[in-house]
């Protein structure tokens, strides 16, 4: 029996926005080789039908997740604060920069570090993080040739090191009261380039 305050229950709607919210979500669980359409639909409560409402299909889902966390990587590049100033300070502000957007985007970022080349997109976002990575050896380059960093380590190992680390928080890390992003990007830079500088 329904009672006067009780309303019948209804499936949210559905924007752009939480359709890839969700899609990312199942991505990360299921791998993207293995969602299908309907996988989504069932995660999203919708009909497959409805899905196309909102997007021409699974890839373009794939390709809009992987542009959220690579333009944040760009749009830190692009910053004033990433081209002026010692090498070594504008490394270290890109280091931190990156720990903050991997937490602020981290289902994206999570998929992009899983993406292995299998479709044409994935290879676009695999070549848009390489000039990511090679923006980074230069940072690393530069500030070995000002001296600032430690002589006796290979710059282009140096670059591994940095962002393998801050890449793999994004395997680890789960958001607990009491721990920021700010936390976690000081504790990086700390034990990073506390050994690092010279």
């Amino acid at each position: 029996m329904v009672t006067p305050t009780s309303t019948p229950s209804r499936r949210r709607g559905h924007d752009p926005e939480s359709v890839l919210s969700i899609a990312v979500g199942v991505f990360n669980e299921r791998g993207y080789d293995g969602t299908s359409m309907e996988d989504l639909a069932r995660a999203l409560g919708v009909t497959k039908s409805a899905i196309y409402y909102h997007v021409p299909g699974k890839e373009q889902l794939l390709a809009r997740a992987l542009d959220r966390a690579l333009d944040g990587l760009f749009e830190l590049a692009s910053d004033e604060r990433a081209a002026t100033g010692p090498a070594i300070d504008r490394l270290e502000w890109v280091v931190r920069q990156s720990v903050r957007l991997l937490i602020d985007r981290l289902p994206y970022v999570t998929l992009l570090l899983r993406v292995r080349g299998n479709s044409l997109t994935e290879q676009a976002a695999l070549e848009r993080r390489q000039e990511f990575d090679v923006f980074v050896g230069g940072l690393v380059r530069a500030a070995a040739e000002e001296g600032t960093v430690r002589p006796d380590v290979d710059p282009a190992l140096l670059t591994r090191l940095l962002f393998g680390t801050v890449n793999s928080i994004a395997e680890w890390y789960r958001p607990v009261p009491g721990a920021s992003a700010e936390d976690l990007a000081d504790a990086l830079v700390k034990m990073a380039f506390g050994g690092l500088r010279r």
